[in-house]
């Protein structure tokens, strides 16, 4: 089994979680009038398959260590199994809330809220659970990469037409941020103690989660959508293989980062604290593609754009602190 030794390699591999965690959702975005409740489908076979091919690769480099995939699935206990597939349980119901509290109450109003509130309940349990790295420069970046995404809200609102705030957009974003801060606690707890899962087993079970959750789920919000009429299941059978193909990569590619993360968090020198919310940037990354790619704020006034040049910076010290908190002592 594939694990770094040295805080570099550590370190590119959370950038790695930050890049694919931030980029997934372009593949949404190329998928035109395709219901995002369609999307998911293909999406959740997406991060099952990259934890299938990733574990029988990179966690299987000596098939005769217990450490390997196969001999660590088969030797975990019932509890840590349990753990990591209710870790993704409680992650794809915070997912798929994230998106509906997008579709009622927009980005402004989801993304402050929710991935901030992830991100603060997250990385305080994850501590807790796992205390590695200078509490003051964690605690410090993760305060600024919260003002960062306070300011890329603020952004979005100032361009928005359509904003409709509501309380139930702002009752499914609070839902989706404590769900988003939880599901990593789960995680970190099956990494730990006798009879552990590895990380590559971790994804494999915690992707088994997501798919179970994802049938009853996902076929509710088809049924009573937030937005819009609801989705006769047979639309799914009908799309293009192209739009099919991108929903899986948008899963395969979600899905390396996340192994990319619990990899990251089981290194000796780092921890999930540290993993999890640099992971967490990528809120920055997401920005990045809307300002330069997508070119959603290019009719942007002056003050807006003055918002998303501090957002960047705000990003960059934040992500910079959390980055160097393994490394720095107290």
């Amino acid at each position: 089994m594939f694990v770094p030794n040295v805080y570099t390699v550590a370190l590119g591999m959370m950038i790695v979680s930050m890049l694919c965690w931030g980029s997934w959702a372009n593949t949404q975005k190329l998928c035109r009038n395709w219901r995002f409740e369609l999307f998911y489908w293909d999406y959740v076979w997406g991060i099952l398959l990259v934890s299938i091919l990733l574990g029988f690769t990179l966690g299987r480099t000596n098939p005769t260590s217990a450490d390997s995939f196969i001999p660590n699935l088969r030797a975990a206990d019932m509890h840590h199994l349990v753990l990591a597939g209710v870790g993704g349980v409680v992650f794809n119901i915070a997912n798929i809330l994230l998106v509906a509290a997008i579709a009622i109450a927009g980005l402004a109003v989801a993304f402050p809220i929710g991935i901030g509130l992830a991100l603060v309940v997250g990385s305080v349990l994850n501590y807790i659970i796992t205390p590695k790295g200078n509490p003051i420069l964690l605690f410090g970046g993760i305060g600024l990469v919260c003002v960062a995404i306070v300011l890329d809200a603020l952004a979005y609102r100032k361009i928005s037409r359509d904003l409709k705030v509501s309380a139930k957009g702002i009752s499914l974003s609070l839902l989706c941020g404590i769900g988003m801060g939880l599901f990593y606690p789960f995680v970190a707890k099956a990494l730990k103690g006798e009879n552990h899962l590895g990380p590559y087993t971790v994804a494999f079970v915690f992707a088994l989660g997501v798919l179970i959750c994802t049938v009853p789920v996902n076929y509710l919000f088809t049924r009573r959508p937030v937005s819009g009429p609801p989705v006769p299941l047979r639309e799914y059978f009908r799309g293009s293989g192209l739009v099919h193909f991108w929903g899986l990569l948008g899963g395969m590619i979600w899905g390396m980062g996340t192994i990319s993360n619990f990899v990251a968090s089981y290194a000796q020198m780092v921890g999930p604290a540290t993993s999890y919310a640099l992971g967490q940037g990528a809120t920055m990354v997401s920005a990045f593609w809307g300002v330069f790619v997508w070119r959603e704020f290019a009719q942007a006034p002056s003050s807006v754009r003055l918002l998303l040049a501090f957002m960047f910076l705000c990003f960059v010290l934040g992500l910079g602190a959390i980055a160097v908190a393994p490394i720095v002592s107290l």
